[in-house]
């Protein structure tokens, strides 16, 4: 059985793409960082379901606790599928932050970098021994690197380096057919920042080409597609997951 890693993966775009891929028949590890019983949550869906998922806590924005999460995530294969290997690793935890360059605090934008570029960089090079040859990478950035929004530099900003980063990864596990592509959704219906406001929700929705936002299983179903065999030819790759946004 394949096995894949989600962080983040507690609600919004991490749980739909932890339920895609358990109903494709792929082994779900599945992170949070706060909030363990919307974790539990989505594993007993998976499992009612017929499949078979774990939630393990992790920060991805606390590099030093990454050697207890790997020692607790071989545990866990080990346990419950009988693996040593993960076929599948999506980075998918973060947070938003609305605030205009001038407003934006050192502590803010240190707390972004951790999560958004510099999290993913070093978990992915600690999880290197356990990703299976021929595994698959999937990074969650934004459509906001291609369309400005106030008062989103920093988030922007990180997710567009680990775009670049998707491509650099691609080139240098290319000699173990590690595949790696970034899925940037557009405007999509989640708790992000807070979420989504009937207004706010028009607006985006006004911007779109298909005149509406999308939802968690829209983009969900894109991971898990990316993760599969059907695009195993798709490597160092950006794809909006977007209605068109602001085309």
């Amino acid at each position: 059985m394949n096995i894949t890693l989600i962080t983040g993966a507690s609600r919004g775009i991490g749980a739909a793409a932890a339920i895609e891929c358990a109903r494709r028949g792929m082994g779900v590890v599945l992170s949070y960082k706060d909030h363990p019983e919307a974790a539990d949550a989505v594993v007993e869906r998976i499992v009612h379901d017929g499949g078979k998922a774990v939630a393990l806590r992790l920060d991805v924005g606390d590099i030093a606790s990454f050697a207890g999460f790997n020692a607790a995530l071989r545990q866990a294969l080990e346990r419950t599928w009988g693996a040593d290997r993960l076929h599948g690793l999506v980075n998918n935890a973060g947070h938003g932050l609305f605030n205009p360059i001038e407003r934006v605090t050192p502590e803010q934008f240190d707390g972004l970098l951790d999560v958004h570029l510099k999290g993913p960089f070093f978990l992915t090079q600690s999880l290197l021994p356990l990703l299976a040859d021929g595994a698959a990478i999937v990074n969650l950035t934004s459509a906001t690197t291609r369309v400005a929004m106030s008062g989103v530099a920093p988030y922007a900003a990180f997710k567009g380096a680990l775009e670049v980063l998707t491509r650099y990864m691609a080139k240098e596990f290319g000699p173990r057919r590690i595949r790696a592509n970034a899925v940037s959704p557009g405007a999509i219906r989640t708790q992000l920042g807070g979420g989504l406001n009937d207004e706010f929700e028009a607006l985006l929705a006004s911007q779109t080409a298909l005149g509406r936002v999308g939802e968690a299983d829209e983009v969900g179903r894109v991971i898990a597609s990316l993760l599969g065999p059907e695009l195993a030819w798709v490597n160092a790759q950006s794809i909006e997951v977007g209605g068109g946004y602001q085309i």
